[in-house]
């Protein structure tokens, strides 16, 4: 299990892989964008999201692999959003790690309105984030949504004068994850 957590999220501690009655793994997961402008909206989405989650210890790791992501309005797109923007042989993956910051009782069923504090990282470069979301813990399985906004601008992509009015600046970025006990 060690072995398996490591290889899945590289540098993040083996902590996370030690056995745990607390521990829950990612079953089911959407992930997708949007950027819209006056001109053009793009969306895109990957159901390849990998996460898990330290009910006891209020910690979680998310990794997708951005070529996981499809949609886009066309090939030759998604190929930009490969290649050009993100560099994503360069950059393969995008990677949140944290710890909710409200106390949530994972024993109970409800629903709790949190804010996360973790590092995001995409495009090689990590910034600290705060975020709200929801959770919703039924019969032993936590639904976790997040809407969130990415600023490309603080991770390095840049957006070539010549598309600049088809790209936004400032990325919406949608997560829904299911995760069941292990």
């Amino acid at each position: 299990m060690v072995l398996l957590i490591m290889m899945l999220f590289p540098g993040i501690p083996a902590t996370f892989a030690q056995p745990n009655s607390g521990i829950y793994s990612l079953q089911k997961s959407l992930i997708s964008f949007h950027s819209n402008t006056k001109t053009e909206l793009i969306k895109a989405s990957s159901s390849e999201l990998k996460g898990i989650l330290d009910a006891h210890k209020r910690t979680f790791a998310f990794s997708v692999d951005m070529k996981t992501f499809n949609g886009f309005n066309g090939p030759l797109q998604k190929e930009h959003f490969n290649e050009n923007y993100l560099e994503s042989n360069r950059f393969p993956t995008a990677t949140f790690t944290g710890h909710i910051i409200e106390e949530v009782d994972f024993t109970k069923d409800g629903t709790y309105n949190v804010r996360v504090k973790g590092k995001f990282t995409i495009h090689g470069v990590q910034q600290e984030r705060i975020l709200q979301g929801d959770l919703v813990v039924k019969n032993n399985i936590i639904k976790m949504t997040c809407i969130f906004t990415v600023f490309l601008s603080e991770h390095d992509i840049k957006i070539p004068r010549v598309v600049h009015e088809k790209l936004a600046s400032e990325i919406k970025v949608e997560m829904q994850a299911e995760f069941v006990k292990k």
